[in-house]
């Protein structure tokens, strides 16, 4: 018999004490009648062995106990059965396309309405966007139904090949189906139909059910501003994906100081495109709104985000005057840079303080004011040098660094750069042209975030949160000449760098960062609130993946589709079906069945209610409770 724990079969043993216990209990008192006791007494000495055997027997409080210590012991030992159970039966993955499209008519009510009629006994629910979203991971067909009444299309494209990929995962163990619902109008990543194929290789049901039908549709389908002379303009592209002409009216809602409401109209051709331009955008948001009747509403909308200038006020504390990154910063717009030898006692009044020291090492009362005032909300960039070695730094000092500094390196062949994790920062980096030859051995530190390292993978961008404030570590040094250590400061991006780092950390930002397409990743500086057109939720991440208005690090973002494909609603996606059934490839031959282990705990547990509730009405009924 198999069992999770064989050894807690010797509770068994508890039995004897309760045999023990009924054959030494009280008896009742017996009263002797003399005309019958000498029968008595003949009869006494045979049944003297059997008598007390023979009460135990027949006491059912005796049987009933009995058969909980027997059950309360192959509970403990965790009896269980194997039975054979059916592969793709059991468990279902339902893959629902959250994308732009599926908002076109009815298609997403319509995509929620066919995966209900495949839920199952066991479920899992991936919702599919820019990156797949496990919405369910093995739940019941309750639980599946509730998160299928409250899901929502998003406004990005689908990557339905990553989210079979992801269903594969979940039926790796037991097998099952996956079940792909979409309009399967556009896709990024890898092709669908090709996933689909694979995961049928393997012996996981994979079906593509399609939804919805081409529809009319005119769209805001591309947006960008430039600045002329200090102001700002904005240019929209609006498509016409309907067979004839088209005369659109579009409203505009200007920002705080660019003049009142506006309103136009264009005339644009069947299946063409025409510009318009707004110009002098004053700081806020202004809205675009098409007055058309469409199949799809969420690109008849655009948004534009102009922020308000605001100025740096950054102190960089050096013992060597003549750095470039001291000449990028001084060159920054908006900056007011202040040079010091040594770490003030007042650092209140600096948006950012960058620590360029090089042969001198931060003292500790300048640890101290340093770590207080990053924790109530400031900023500091660590520039690497021989000072952050281990030997020469403050204990206080590195425990606030996102690295763990261990010892110079030399790599006279010169070892490359590699990003990592994609950032605002390092989106102009070439960082296949940067070469180190000098750097601080180190290793990121829990709860850090790198965007490069080194090919060896030691950190050389990281950052995280103290406090209130963001400790960023650059471990790209900045000496000159013979004692360079790579060649970064050489490259034409390296100012840029440095705008992009004040920026980000200031909370400020160019005017592509106030203004992003649906389906945008980015990292922030620290754990924020974060407030969505539609939720509000706390990360250090965010998926913009809905068109509208994002509220995060004191900053207003635009978030817009901006996405020809996904605006063509008259796509019909028939031959990628067809394709579907055509490509099935071979099949790996694998058994139908796996073997289950089935635990009987629960229903154990379900006898040993029972007994004890049989228990109490047997003392009950014999006047003993």
């Amino acid at each position: 018999m198999p069992f999770e724990n064989p050894l807690a079969l010797a509770a068994l043993l508890s039995v004897i004490p309760l045999i023990i216990i009924y054959m030494l209990r009280p008896r009742p008192t017996v009263l002797a009648i003399p005309s019958l006791m000498f029968v008595l007494k003949l009869e006494r000495e045979r049944k003297r062995v059997y008598a007390s055997l023979t009460k135990i027997v027949r006491d059912p409080l005796f049987l009933i106990q009995l058969l909980m210590l027997v059950l309360l012991s192959i509970g403990a030992a965790g009896y269980y059965y194997t039975s054979q159970e059916p592969l793709s039966g059991e468990h279902t993955v339902l893959v629902l396309d959250t994308s732009a499209s599926m908002q076109v008519d009815s298609r997403f009510d319509d995509a929620v309405k066919i995966a209900d009629g495949y839920v199952s006994k066991k479920n899992s629910i991936i919702l599919a966007s820019d990156t797949p979203l496990l919405a369910l991971d093995g739940g019941d067909a309750s639980s599946a139904k509730d998160i299928l009444n409250k899901v929502k299309p998003g406004a990005g494209t689908a990557d339905l090949s990553a989210a079979i990929t992801t269903g594969m995962r979940s039926l790796s163990t037991e097998g099952g189906r996956i079940i792909v619902i979409s309009d399967f109008t556009n896709y990024k990543g890898d092709d669908p139909v090709a996933s689909k194929n694979l995961a049928e290789s393997y012996g996981i049901s994979a079906n593509f059910v399609k939804v919805g039908s081409p529809a009319d549709n005119i769209g805001i389908i591309n947006g960008w501003i430039e600045a002329t002379d200090g102001k700002y303009g904005y240019t929209g592209v609006i498509k016409n994906y309907k067979d004839h002409s088209e005369n659109v009216k579009i409203e505009t809602g200007r920002g705080t100081s660019g003049n009142s409401s506006t309103s136009f109209s264009l005339d644009v051709p069947a299946g063409g495109t025409k510009q318009f331009t707004l110009e002098n955008l004053g700081p806020g948001i202004t809205t675009v709104q098409l007055d058309v009747k469409d199949s799809l509403p969420v690109d008849n909308k655009a948004y534009i985000s102009i922020p308000e200038t605001s100025s740096q006020r950054i102190l960089y504390v050096t013992d060597n005057g003549k750095l470039p990154s001291k000449t990028a910063l001084s060159l920054l717009p908006n900056s007011n840079l202040t040079v010091s030898k040594s770490v003030p006692d007042v650092l209140d009044n600096y948006t950012l303080v960058v620590l360029a020291q090089k042969k001198t090492p931060i003292g500790n009362s300048s640890v101290e004011r340093i770590e207080s005032y990053v924790r109530n909300g400031g900023n500091a960039v660590f520039i690497v040098s021989g000072a952050l070695v281990p030997e020469k730094t403050d204990v206080d000092l590195l425990k606030i660094l996102p690295v763990k500094p261990l010892k110079l390196d030399d790599d006279e062949n010169g070892l490359g750069a590699k990003e990592v994790l994609k950032s605002s920062i390092t989106t102009d980096i070439r960082s296949d042209e940067i070469s180190v030859r000098k750097y601080l051995n180190a290793t990121e530190r829990t709860g850090s975030t790198t965007l490069v390292t080194l090919d060896n993978g030691v950190p050389l961008l990281s950052y995280w949160q103290v406090g209130k404030g963001t400790v960023f570590y650059m471990g790209l040094s900045d000496e000159l000449g013979e004692d360079s250590w790579n060649n970064f400061h050489n490259l034409p991006e390296y100012p840029v760098f440095w705008i992009k780092l004040v920026q980000w950390l200031g909370g400020t930002g160019d005017i592509s960062e106030y203004n992003l397409n649906t389906g945008t990743l980015n990292s922030l500086s620290k754990t924020e609130e974060i407030r969505t057109p539609s939720k509000t939720f706390t990360s250090n991440r965010v998926l913009f993946d809905e068109a509208g208005i994002y509220e995060l690090s004191g900053k207003k973002i635009a978030v817009n589709l901006y996405n020809d494909r996904e605006s063509n609603t008259t796509v019909d996606a028939s031959e990628l079906i067809k394709r579907a059934v055509a490509e099935d490839g071979p099949k790996i031959v694998k058994e139908d069945s796996y073997t289950s282990k089935n635990d009987i705990t629960d229903y154990l547990i379900g006898f040993m209610f029972l007994f004890i509730l049989l228990e109490i009405l047997i003392v009950r009924q014999r006047g003993e409770l």
